[in-house]
């Protein structure tokens, strides 16, 4: 079985809110052969693990795909970097709002990715 998960090094959850700080370890299948020369994190990685985490954080969530509104990818996720996951659920709206940052040596803030996935009910 290969390891698709990050390493969780914190989190916290506040109702519907929750902040992750995660380190993709380079050994993560998810980088083998994307690319070779120079590894990151696909974007249906960065997808997949919001609504993993979310899945964790917020019991009361419905767990079907039903798309995605809005999704950026600015920069990329490099293998063992440490990246916070910024997870809000809007149950109003039956979206999951997701952000991956981190900040540099220097405390410039980067925005790697951000997005909202509808979940709810087959259609």
């Amino acid at each position: 079985m290969t390891n698709r998960t990050p390493t969780l090094l914190a989190q916290h959850i506040d109702d519907n809110k929750a902040e992750l700080t995660l380190r993709p370890d380079g050994q993560l299948s998810d980088f083998q052969g994307h690319f070779p020369s120079f590894p990151l994190l696909p974007g249906v990685s960065q997808i997949d693990w919001a609504v993993h985490f979310a899945k964790q954080c917020f019991t009361d969530i419905p767990t079907h795909f039903n798309g995605m509104d809005v999704i950026k990818f600015q920069e990329p996720i490099l293998p063992d970097s440490t990246i916070t996951l910024t997870l809000e659920w809007r149950d109003d709206q039956q979206k999951l709002h997701f952000s991956y940052t981190s900040t540099d040596d220097n405390d410039e803030l980067h925005k790697h990715s951000s997005g909202k996935i509808k979940l709810g009910q087959p259609a």
